[in-house]
């Protein structure tokens, strides 16, 4: 890999002002265009010429510039009074109702790896400070933009994305992640043709039904990809426009959706980041960028360098049905099968006893514990684990105490009935107060009882999205302040208990981002638990998010959601693609089911610094059947560990070969369950098989099969 002296440079192209920005796989050239105009030169491989007048722009800018509009050129951001008649990135009204705006560049600072370039529109005293923040270590940068009112009159902002990308003409293809609840992160591929595809959500949060990542390759090319993503938990939106000349137009950010923020005279207003980047080696490769620079520098730090906890959850064994001395039998069980964090779900607070009451109310049941939670805490810890709880602060029953006490604490319309989802209204965390208050009670709950680990859930999409206590011109703020609300209060929490862990989850995946994930340690990623359709989710999701970050559970058979049933080792294997975890009724596992279980931890424990750390490889994808792999390799290239599955075996059909991959070919390997040795280049070309020994009659009717393979490099002193 090529090292980077010097991540951002000053330069030319074309005569007009420039800035070079280079990692070590890739580089962006932004210039000036005529009237101020950011234009995006290049994004893509570099090629160690970029930069200077020798450089070729995309468009020919001897032209007059009142002659020369910009459709069908490569832009760095686009405003609503350009030259264009493409998705513009931002729009601002004034007072007297006009929208179009004129920034002209001001200055530049380059400041360590960071380049911030200023524009000005004269006319409204808007200021625009556009961010670009390289990490040339990890291939990525990250955007975002800052307006603020130098102006003597309120301006309104209408929209402002994050970051605005072109690509100059080319037929193009992109892959976002679609689903449903049960059903996330499913990879879709889409043909781009002229005019325009987008990906959103309107719902409150990130959704189920697709997440704010992207990656664009060129039809027919299966190398180069360009891709982002945003760290946003609210409403977000993602506009792809094809241009008539084949050029594509990306703007990303918050969802301009119902929003819109009042911007005073002296008032400012940040977008949140869009992390982008270019890979040449497919959406594999830029899953495995994303994945380093998460590791390294989004999820919380005070646990990067410690593996997250093997963990069991009481959902599926006790639903609401909890009582102290069933959760301790099951904690003394899931001790002895090697699990490290013991949490509570649902159901020990309040009057929940079914999900119709008691949110809001974060008190412990007496009469499920009446001797208090710290009975349950002090036996967990006793036992060597670490003690965890579910919590669902944004949200409140009709039927609690503290609805009760403050019905106007909720999102709502004065005119409008609200809508009740899963028996439960959301609390509007854009008001100062109510964020107080549920502060003080979790932070209550913390501080009396010594909680590691903190399940965050978050159950219903938003309906009647109104603040009617705020002033007229801030009412439709409230959008994006609830989601800052959310950031605020997670963010204090941890600030106060350094030590402890947040899971994000909202009925499953349905709130991943790369905001969320800058203050959880990890992620669920569907309450569907079906091995075989968490292979696809999994898929999918890790196209844009670590393994580190995905929480996968072993649930009881049947399977909750789908009704199938499946071998307990393909369970386990396939939840070990990340972060394991374990639900169900353990006491209900017979003794075979527990000692092969407890192996299948210890296993586990001895290989997920390799998964959660190293770079990962889907060698053959999933699919409703056949064989699937795939690969994780230490950064230091040592150790390779590898997952094989035949998912619903099909008669007749041959063993394939699964040729490695990122492996040193110079380097001997040995395989720790039987001693062989090989080199890394044999593995890569000409690989495993695929093939599974011939099970004992009857054959599972679903015929799935799993193994899990290590392999270690072997030091030249001991293979003489």
């Amino acid at each position: 890999m090529p090292e980077v002296t010097s991540a951002i440079t000053r330069t030319t192209c074309a005569g007009r002002p420039a800035w070079l920005l280079r990692t070590r796989w890739n580089a962006m050239l932004l210039s000036l265009g005529d009237g101020g105009v950011l234009m995006l030169d290049h994004w893509g491989g570099d090629g160690g010429g970029l930069g200077g007048d020798s450089y070729l722009p995309h468009t020919p800018w001897n032209r007059p510039s009142q002659a020369q509009f910009l459709d069908g050129v490569p832009l760095g951001y686009s405003v609503y009074g350009d030259r264009a008649f493409k998705e513009p990135g931002l729009v601002v009204a004034r007072a007297d109702g006009s929208a179009v705006s004129r920034p002209a560049w001001r200055e530049d600072h380059v400041e360590d790896d960071v380049l911030r370039l200023v524009f000005e529109d004269v006319g409204s005293g808007l200021v625009v400070e556009h961010r670009f923040a390289v990490f040339a270590e990890h291939g990525v940068v990250e955007r975002d933009v800052l307006v603020e009112n130098r102006g003597a009159e309120a301006l309104r902002v209408e929209r402002i994305a994050s970051a605005v990308l072109g690509l100059p003409p080319a037929r193009y293809e992109s892959w976002t992640l679609h689903g449903r609840w049960g059903d996330e992160y499913q990879l879709t591929r889409r043909d781009l043709a002229a005019g325009k595809v987008v990906v959103e959500s309107r719902r409150g949060f990130t959704s189920h039904e697709a997440n704010p990542w992207f990656a664009l390759s060129r039809v027919g090319e299966a190398g180069p990809v360009w891709f982002g993503a945003l760290a946003w938990s609210g409403n977000w939106s993602i506009v792809f426009e094809t241009e008539r000349n084949d050029a594509l137009h990306v703007v990303a950010g918050v969802n301009p959706f119902d929003s819109a923020w009042h911007l005073e005279p002296g008032g400012t207003f940040r977008t949140p980041s869009l992390v982008c980047g270019y890979a040449e080696d497919g959406v594999d490769g830029a899953a495995r960028l994303l994945h380093r620079y998460q590791r390294d520098h989004v999820l919380p730090a005070r646990h990067r360098d410690t593996p997250p906890p093997v963990h069991y959850n009481t959902w599926l064994a006790t639903s609401f049905d909890v009582e102290v001395g069933h959760q301790v039998e099951l904690a003394t069980r899931a001790a002895e099968l090697g699990v490290e964090l013991f949490v509570v779900d649902d159901g020990w607070f309040g009057a929940r006893t079914s999900d119709h009451a008691g949110l809001g109310d974060w008190v412990v049941d007496p009469v499920k514990f009446p001797n208090g939670l710290g009975e349950l805490v002090d036996e967990v810890h006793r036992l060597g684990m670490r003690f965890g709880i579910w919590l669902e602060p944004e949200m409140v029953n009709p039927d609690s105490d503290l609805y009760r006490a403050h019905p106007d604490w909720v999102l709502h319309l004065p005119d409008r009935e609200t809508t009740l989802s899963r028996h439960q209204l959301v609390l509007n965390f854009a008001r100062h107060d109510v964020r107080e208050a549920v502060l003080a009670r979790v932070r209550a709950l913390l501080a009396d009882h010594p909680i590691d680990f903190v399940k965050w859930d978050h159950n219903r999409p938003y309906t009647e999205v109104g603040w009617p206590q705020a002033p007229v011109e801030r009412r439709r703020e409230v959008w994006v302040r609830h989601v800052r609300g959310v950031y605020e209060v997670m963010g204090r929490l941890r600030a106060e208990f350094p030590d402890l862990m947040i899971e994000t989850c909202a009925g499953g995946g349905g709130r991943v981002d790369l905001g969320v994930l800058g203050l959880a340690d990890f992620a669920q990623v569907s309450d569907n638990t079906d091995p075989s359709d968490r292979l696809r989710a999994q898929y999918g999701f890790s196209r844009a998010y670590a393994p580190r970050a995905m929480v996968g559970w072993v649930a009881d058979v049947p399977e909750p959601t789908t009704g199938r049933t499946s071998p307990l080792e393909f369970r386990f294997h396939v939840a070990m693609q990340g972060v394991l975890g374990i639900s169900g009724d353990i006491l209900g596992w017979s003794g075979e089911e527990r000692t092969r279980a407890a192996g299948l931890i210890a296993g586990y424990k001895r290989l997920r610094a390799v998964v959660q750390d190293g770079d990962q490889y889907w060698l053959v994808p999933p699919a409703e059947s056949g064989p699937c792999a795939v690969q994780y390799v230490s950064r230091d290239r040592r150790e390779v560990v590898v997952f094989v599955y035949q998912v619903r075996g099909v008669a007749g059909e041959g063993p394939r070969r699964i040729r490695l991959r990122g492996l040193d070919a110079e380097r001997h390997y040995r395989r720790a369950d039987d001693g062989l040795v090989t080199t890394g280049a044999a593995l890569m070309a000409a690989g495993l098989s695929s093939a599974f020994p011939q099970p004992p009659a009857p054959r599972h009717t679903e015929d799935w099969r799993s193994r899990v393979e290590l392999w270690e490099a072997v030091d030249e002193e001991a293979m003489s």
